[in-house]
């Protein structure tokens, strides 16, 4: 048995498991749901600021993990330069947030199925897809590096031909009736549908969407030159995603009126995607079904990078003495096996769906692991912030550092203020409108609760306090 993960994956390969990670259900299917909710205004504004919320994450989990690159990345990072029961907390929180993200990818590429066999029972293709992405993970390092490079290449590929035939489909050049104009953008309350709350409820599925942006650095552990590799997949992730996300909204809000049942999961049905309704619109039905295949390589692909992240993650808090030893133990092949199963025992959760709604258990399962994921995001920008300013009070050159961050403090701040907001005020259209339920609340908050459990736990275990700034660990470890 061996201890240490192999290093075997490159530039490329982490540029594309940030991508693999983020395009996926949030862009191809939830971003519908962002459009009927906000309208196209409030959609677009939304994913505009969330992109911009990321980018100053991702600059600074850059800095951080150029600096010193660990399996587990910002989780360490929390332990670090906040406090032992943060990182605790943060771990289980993250592990648990791609655990569950597992079962709502399974169960979305289950529905997707239903376009071609819409008499199949959804459980089989679960099943099916489960078995495909567990095998996949149970191979070395290098063969998922390759895997995820080639499966993101294809959606990436496929979101470049959406764009350029909905660029074309907006100028009249293919489709019918000529140019499409502004008319979507004017109809009801358009293009700010439903004011203040919509533009809130939005902020949930444009997070949920861009989730994944930060799995660059927990791969930075298994790169072969992190000091080069990481800065470089966090700049190209970057901004491809802002050009994907944004223009593929705008597009779709252009083309499809935000009154359309389509854009959302009408009668718990979430197989026919906006992408696939722009192709057909566009006159290329037959392109539509070659998208509809695109957005369920799209979502196995994402749901092959969070059986990647969580296992990853599960074995770094078994070897930092946060999870039991066991989880810690790594095969022949360098995968850590235990941590394996016991993060496919969570994404088994697909199961649910035999009992339940198709559609009510994936928004569940969304909700649970969008709220997990900007809980997350909130530990990377607060690690960050006090890790440069542990890393000035200390006496270090800050032009020593392989890649420095921009605009801090003013970034960090920025970030760790709006993913507040966004976290208090996810139930704030249901306290107004008095709709608010105890089911509804627990469906929204239950992952923040169960972080808010280990962190107090933890506290009042081990008695553990904030490391003052002259005492945090601000080595490079690699």
């Amino acid at each position: 048995m061996s201890h240490k993960l192999q290093r075997n994956l490159k530039a490329r390969h982490l540029i594309m498991i940030a991508l693999g990670g983020s395009i996926g259900t949030g862009l191809f299917l939830a971003s519908g749901s962002a459009i009927y909710e906000a309208g196209p205004g409030g959609a677009m504004l939304a994913y505009i600021i969330i992109s911009l919320m990321v980018y100053f994450l991702m600059c600074s989990l850059g800095e951080m993990a150029a600096h010193s690159p660990t399996t587990g990345t910002f989780c360490e990072y929390s332990s670090r330069y906040v406090s032992a029961d943060f990182g605790f907390a943060m771990g289980w929180n993250y592990w648990f947030n791609w655990a569950i993200t597992i079962a709502a990818e399974i169960i979305a590429a289950a529905l997707i199925m239903q376009y071609w066999f819409p008499y199949v029972p959804t459980i089989y293709w679960s099943i099916l897809f489960f078995v495909l992405i567990f095998g996949l993970n149970l191979l070395a390092v290098k063969v998922y590096g390759e895997t995820e490079y080639w499966l993101s290449f294809i959606k990436i590929a496929f979101v470049i031909i959406f764009i350029v035939v909905g660029i074309l489909t907006i100028i009249g050049v293919t489709g019918v009736g000529g140019p499409v104009g502004f008319e979507n953008w004017h109809i009801g309350d358009a293009p700010f549908h439903n004011g203040m709350l919509g533009f809130m409820a939005v902020f949930l599925i444009a997070g949920f969407s861009f989730q994944g942006t930060e799995l660059v650095g927990v791969a930075a552990g298994e790169a072969d030159n992190p000091k080069k590799a990481i800065p470089q997949a966090i700049k190209r992730t970057f901004w491809r995603l802002v050009i994907f996300y944004i223009l593929a909204i705008g597009i779709i809000s252009f083309l499809i009126p935000y009154t359309s049942d389509i854009l959302i999961n009408k009668n718990s049905d979430i197989a026919v995607s906006p992408f696939t309704i722009v192709f057909k619109n566009a006159g290329l039905s037959y392109a539509a079904t070659i998208m509809n295949a695109v957005i369920l390589i799209a979502i196995l692909s994402a749901c092959n990078a969070s059986m990647f992240s969580a296992t990853r993650i599960m074995w770094h808090l078994a070897n930092t003495k946060q999870a039991p030893k066991v989880f810690g133990k790594i095969n022949r092949q360098g995968i850590p096996i235990n941590a394996l199963l016991i993060t496919a025992l969570v994404g088994c959760l697909f199961f649910l769906t035999s009992f339940l709604e198709n559609g009510s258990v994936f928004i569940w399962l969304v909700n649970i692991s969008s709220l997990a994921g900007f809980v997350a995001w909130f530990g990377i920008a607060l690690s960050h912030y006090r890790f440069r300013r542990a890393y000035q009070k200390q006496g270090m050159n800050l032009q020593d550092l392989p890649y420095r961050a921009k605009w801090f403090p003013v970034a960090p701040i920025f970030a760790m203020l709006l993913i507040a907001v966004i976290i208090l005020g996810q139930e704030f259209s249901d306290i107004i409108s008095g709709d608010i339920t105890w089911q509804k609340f627990l469906a929204t908050y239950i992952g923040f609760i169960l972080f808010l459990a280990l962190l107090i736990g933890y506290k009042l275990i081990k008695r553990s306090k904030l490391i003052a700034l002259e005492k945090c660990d601000i080595s490079a470890k690699h």
